[in-house]
């Protein structure tokens, strides 16, 4: 089978793999779609994600979604044919969470994670025609959703997952700063649970424009000078850009909440932060998903649509462009998918 294989920066193959087979307790599946994330074209480019870096070739891809081809030993409950996306974490072992964060298995010190270099051996990922996938990471897709829409339920988990951070979001005003896919979908999941306005602002006009139809009330393009809005109860910083910090802050109310969505770097970097203690803001990281996957195929059921944030499709042998693409700016990508079914797949 065909995977989609990073080997080191500025290193990714379309190499040829064994077709697994499902050992007990597990599926084998046909993989259909897959996400390209910002950690995707991290490994691409620099060989590392984070403080994860390559020690031998990992597969790509943690936002994913296929059918079932077939079942390993001991698996009910699913069956061959069912369109599925996947939970890409799971816990390495069973050792008991501090009570503070019981629970919240994002925080688990360690965890494999789909198309992740976290730990040795790596993780791989999805983008492959075939992936062997314990049952206990499937989620099976609602009636009326699709493989391809079942490939944004993992994004769409890590904005629930934010909006979640702040438990009485109804009915209160929600600045999202940066309207990339994750925060195009924060945009989205906000509207979904109860946001009485929502404002997205961004450096460039074509995500604010994906913004605007996955549900923003209106949108700031600070490329021409127009300022975020004050006095905002809750904002999400989801462009992980640390010069934004100062005015994001002096955004949010007095007292009111900023969620930190985007990555921000391991490393130095200057931030104006005086308002955060000024202005008595509470500031919540949010990390991953724990297990907001279902709550996003719900959300899909309902009909959230999720569909403007898509804006390249490329097939897998083109794997290379399309992390091209989703890697520049000038591109006006938000998110890129590969379509991981070839006609060797599709033929069983």
């Amino acid at each position: 089978m065909k995977a989609v294989v990073v080997h080191g920066a500025g290193d990714v193959r379309i190499d040829e793999r064994p077709r697994p087979e499902p050992a007990r307790g597990e599926v084998l599946l046909a993989m259909e779609w897959g996400g390209i994330c910002g950690s995707d074209v991290s490994y691409w480019r620099r060989g590392a994600s984070g403080t994860a870096a390559l020690a031998h070739p990992l597969v790509l891809g943690h936002e994913v979604a296929g059918r079932i081809a077939a079942l390993g030993a001991g698996v009910t409950g699913l069956s061959v044919g069912q369109p599925v996306t996947v939970h890409p974490a799971q816990v390495v072992d069973g050792q008991a969470l501090p009570e503070r964060i019981a629970g919240r298995g994002n925080l688990h010190p360690r965890i494999r994670y789909f198309g992740s270099a976290a730990l040795t051996p790596h993780t791989d990922g999805g983008f492959s025609e075939f992936r062997a996938v314990p049952a206990a990471q499937v989620r099976p897709l609602p009636d009326g959703v699709d493989t391809e829409s079942g490939a944004l339920a993992e994004p769409l988990a890590v904005a629930l997952h934010a909006v979640g951070r702040v438990p009485a979001l109804r009915g209160r005003n929600v600045l999202v700063n940066g309207a990339g896919p994750i925060g195009s979908l924060v945009v989205a999941a906000a509207g979904y649970r109860g946001a009485r306005t929502v404002v997205a602002a961004d450096l460039s006009a074509s995500p604010l424009s994906v913004a605007r139809r996955m549900g923003a009330d209106a949108t700031v393009d600070l490329s021409r000078g127009e300022e975020l809005p004050q006095d905002v109860d809750v904002v999400f910083e989801a462009s992980g850009a640390p010069a934004a910090l100062g005015a994001v802050l002096r955004a949010t109310a007095r007292g009111g909440t900023l969620v930190q969505v985007g990555n921000l770097p391991g490393t130095a970097a200057p931030s104006v932060l005086g308002d955060l203690v000024t202005r008595e803001i509470t500031w919540i990281g949010s990390y991953r998903f724990v297990n907001e996957i279902d709550d996003a195929l719900d959300a899909l059921r309902d009909g959230l649509d999720v569909s403007p944030v898509i804006t390249h499709r490329f097939p897998l042998e083109q794997a290379e462009q399309a992390l091209a693409t989703a890697a520049d700016p000038s591109s006006a990508s938000s998110k890129v998918l590969l379509r991981l079914t070839t006609d060797a797949s599709a033929q069983g």
